[in-house]
């Protein structure tokens, strides 16, 4: 009994590998097959100046990270970053553009238009914060360019509880 009940914990486990702890994935040796063969398709490629190439994985809307995967022009594995780091989210600038702001943080969350201030609001589900409630990040647009950047708590609700994120 108790070896099955640590099988299945072990296999849990395996299941929860993101690409940027995943021991199966070796920069210089791991290939762009090793990758898709692990976590499937990725969301978007992003082409590089190099030649290279980078893989989207994203767990939004209700995940919190976006795994950037980065492959050299021969393919093999260069690294892994999440977009929505601290450091990922501290890149976004004012004037960067949508596609310069999606390539760095990946597929967002949600937009909306705020049609009496003229910004478009786009945003990414992220680690909640030391509270412990849902946080979002959320980047404001006005006339195609990044204006600022800001973080938005999600309150537990009552009428639908599990549903916060």
């Amino acid at each position: 009994m108790h070896r099955a009940a640590l099988a299945l914990c072990l296999a849990l486990l395996a299941g929860c590998a993101t690409p940027d702890r995943d021991a199966r994935l070796m920069p210089g040796t791991s290939r762009e097959p090793d990758v898709v063969a692990l976590y499937g398709l990725p969301g978007r490629f992003w082409p590089e100046a190099d030649g290279g190439r980078t893989l989207e994985y994203s767990t939004q809307p209700m995940g919190h990270h976006v795994y950037m995967v980065r492959l050299a022009a021969d393919g093999r594995l260069v690294g892994v970053e999440d977009g929505l780091s601290p450091a990922g989210r501290a890149r976004i600038e004012p004037g960067m553009t949508p596609e310069q702001v999606s390539r760095l943080l990946g597929r967002e969350r949600s937009r909306v238009f705020f049609r009496l201030s003229g910004e478009d609001v786009w945003d990414w589900s992220i680690e909640p914060d030391q509270t412990g409630y849902g946080m979002r990040f959320n980047v404001h647009f006005k006339d195609g360019i990044v204006v600022r950047t800001t973080y938005s708590m999600v309150f537990p609700s009552r009428l639908f509880p599990g549903l916060d994120d």
